[in-house]
C-alpha cells in the first residue's frame, strides 16, 4: 500500500493497534490497552478554493468536497490598478485560506469564475465589459506562477449554474440550464453535471435569443435580443420611454427625485401598484417566456433556474413569463407543474415535469460552483 493509500485508509477508517505483538516493555505501559484496540482518527474533508471575481468585489471561500461552504473573505477589486495588482491580492487570499485547512485535508484544486470571453484552453480573457483592462490577460498562467498550483478557469455565469446545480435548486439533476437576470442575462447548460460549451465555449448565451425580430438594436448587432426586454437595463430603458411618452406620472416623480432611479425602484411602485411600472414588469416577463419556451422547446431539460439580482422581482414578472411559455410551447403546457408560482426544488420533481424556478443560493453560487469546477 502506497503512503497516499494508507492515508486515505487511516483517515477513513482510523487506527488499529495489535499490542500482543509489542515487546515486554511495551506491553507494559500498555497495560490497560486492549490486544486489539481501534481508535479512530478525527476526519476533516478534502477541500477546494473557489473564487468570485466580479468588477466590484472579489469573493474566495474554502468548500469542502462534500459541498460545506467553511469560510469565505471578501476583497475589493481594485481595478485601477491593474490585473497583476488584483492577481497578487487573490493568491495572498488564497494562500490564506489554505493554510487554515491543509493540516486535516487535502486540497483538491481551485475553480475561478470571470466575467467574460473565457478562452478555456489557453487560459486568457479574451474580452470582459466589466474588466475592461483585462483583454487577451494570461490569467491562468498568472495565478499558476504565483501558486504553483493548476487551477481552473470559467466563465462567471456557467459557474454559477454549477453551483446551483450541485449545492442549490437543481440539487440532484443532472441536466439543467440556469439563466441570471443582471445587467443583461448571462446563461449556462448542465449536461450530466458538467458545463456544455458548445464548438468554442459559447453555448448558453440567452440573452441574445431574438424574441422581437424587428426591436430594440442590442449592441451584439442584432435587433430584439431577449437581454434588451428582460433586464435590469432594459426595465431602467423601458421607464425612461414611459416617462417620455407623458403617461407615466408616477415613474416621471420617482425618477425625478430619485438620482439612484433603477430598476428597484420601478420594482417597488409595480408592487405598490402603479400601473405604468406594472406594464413594464408584464412586458419583461413576456419576453422572457418567450426566450425560455424556444429553451424549453429545443432543449427539453427537466429543469431551468433563474437567479441574478433581478430575479428578486419574480412576483412582478412571473405571471407573465408562465403565460407566455405556456401559449408557445407545447411541450412545457403539457409537462408544467400545476403550482408553478411557487417555489420548488429538485425533490419536489416529478418524473417527466418541467420546472422552471428561482436560483436559492444567491451570490455564493458563484462560490459552490467554482469548488465543483475544481473537483470536476
Amino acid at each position: 500500500m502506497g503512503v497516499q493509500s494508507l492515508w486515505a485508509s487511516v483517515r477513513r477508517n482510523g487506527v488499529r493497534l495489535h499490542t500482543a505483538e509489542w515487546g515486554d516493555g511495551m506491553r507494559q505501559a500498555a497495560a490497560n490497552i486492549p490486544t486489539f484496540a481501534w481508535y479512530p482518527v478525527p476526519f476533516m474533508s478534502d477541500f477546494c478554493i473557489a473564487v468570485d471575481l466580479g468588477g466590484t468585489n472579489l469573493r474566495i471561500a474554502a468548500v469542502s468536497s462534500e459541498g460545506k461552504l467553511l469560510e469565505k473573505v471578501a476583497l475589493s477589486t481594485k481595478l485601477g490598478l491593474g490585473p497583476n495588482h488584483v492577481i497578487d491580492e487573490m493568491c495572498d487570499a488564497i494562500r490564506r485560506l489554505s493554510s487554515h485547512y491543509c493540516n486535516g485535508g487535502a486540497l483538491i484544486g481551485a475553480g475561478i469564475g470571470i466575467p467574460g470571453i473565457i478562452d478555456l484552453d489557453a487560459g486568457v480573457v479574451r474580452r470582459s465589459a466589466n474588466l475592461p483592462e483585462w483583454a487577451e490577460y494570461p490569467v491562468r498562467f498568472e495565478i499558476e506562477k504565483r501558486l504553483g498550483a493548476r487551477i481552473f478557469l470559467e466563465n462567471d455565469a456557467k459557474v454559477h449554474a454549477l453551483g446551483e446545480q450541485w449545492m442549490g435548486a437543481a440539487r440532484g439533476v443532472n441536466d439543467m440550464a440556469m439563466i441570471t437576470l443582471g445587467t443583461g442575462i448571462g446563461g449556462a447548460i448542465v449536461l450530466d453535471g458538467k458545463i456544455f460549451h458548445g464548438m468554442n465555449g459559447m453555448a448558453g448565451e440567452f440573452g441574445h435569443v431574438t424574441v422581437e425580430p424587428d426591436g430594440v438594436p442590442c449592441g451584439c448587432g442584432n435587433h430584439g435580443c431577449a437581454e434588451r426586454y428582460a433586464s435590469a437595463t432594459a426595465i431602467v430603458r423601458m421607464a425612461r420611454e414611459a416617462i417620455a411618452s407623458g403617461g407615466a406620472p408616477e415613474l416621471e416623480k420617482a425618477f425625478s427625485s430619485d438620482p439612484e432611479f433603477n430598476a428597484k425602484s420601478i420594482y417597488n411602485l409595480a408592487v405598490h401598484g402603479d400601473e405604468s411600472a406594472q406594464r413594464i414588469f408584464g412586458r419583461f416577463g413576456r419576453a422572457l417566456g418567450i426566450m425560455l419556451a424556444d429553451l424549453i422547446n429545443v432543449l427539453n431539460l427537466p429543469m431551468y433556474v433563474i437567479g441574478g439580482g433581478v430575479a428578486s422581482a419574480w412576483d412582478a414578472f412571473a405571471p407573465a413569463m408562465f403565460r407566455e411559455m405556456r401559449e408557445r410551447s407545447t411541450i412545457y403546457a403539457a409537462t408544467a407543474r400545476d403550482d408553478e408560482l411557487t417555489q420548488a426544488t429538485a425533490a419536489q420533481r416529478t418524473r417527466g415535469q418541467t420546472i422552471v424556478t428561482r436560483a436559492v443560493l444567491g451570490s455564493d453560487a458563484g462560490l459552490y460552483g467554482g469548488a465543483k469546477l475544481a473537483m470536476s
